[in-house]
């Protein structure tokens, strides 16, 4: 899984020129998911996006999270966020399709809920042609990535 973490001001995601969500100062996730993503890489994102020491604390930088101010999250799907270019078009074969994504992006959003307070935390509407407005605060840019699984390695007798 693959996030890009913006510190804002504010953001709101409209659809059809219709208000979905909004948030005041805090931060807005941009969520990809690619196609061999777990369970697993939803909490390492979790608990990474709710323990990111991005905000400011007597005057010094990089003191404080969001949870530690009880701040804001907007969290949007982003398939883009898994693309690779053929020559100058973008593919995103490497994106996890429709119901599927939607299913564990539903279980990273859930987490996130039980994870600080369901009431902070917003999104935009999956699958959506959606217009994300966005007050950077810095601006402030975190992008984050799920690691790889560790394949263990047998040992063998020789």
């Amino acid at each position: 899984m693959r996030a890009v973490i913006q510190r804002v001001k504010a953001a709101k995601v409209t659809v059809l020129d219709e208000l979905v969500s909004s948030i005041g100062p805090g931060l807005c996730v941009l969520v990809g998911i690619k196609t061999s993503d777990t369970t697993a890489d939803v909490e390492y994102l979790v608990r990474k996006i709710l323990a990111l020491r991005l905000f400011e604390d007597d005057g010094k930088r990089w003191q404080k999270s969001v949870k530690d101010l009880q701040m804001e999250v907007l969290c949007v799907s982003q398939f883009t966020l898994y693309h690779r270019l053929k020559g100058n078009k973008p593919d995103f074969s490497a994106a996890m399709k429709g119901d599927e994504a939607n299913q564990l992006y539903n279980i990273f959003l859930d987490r996130l809920r039980q994870s600080y307070d369901d009431c902070k935390i917003k999104d935009g509407k999956f699958g959506a042609y959606m217009q994300v407005h966005i007050e950077n605060d810095g601006p402030v840019t975190i992008e984050l990535e799920s690691p790889v699984p560790k394949h263990s390695e047998e040992c063998v007798d020789k």
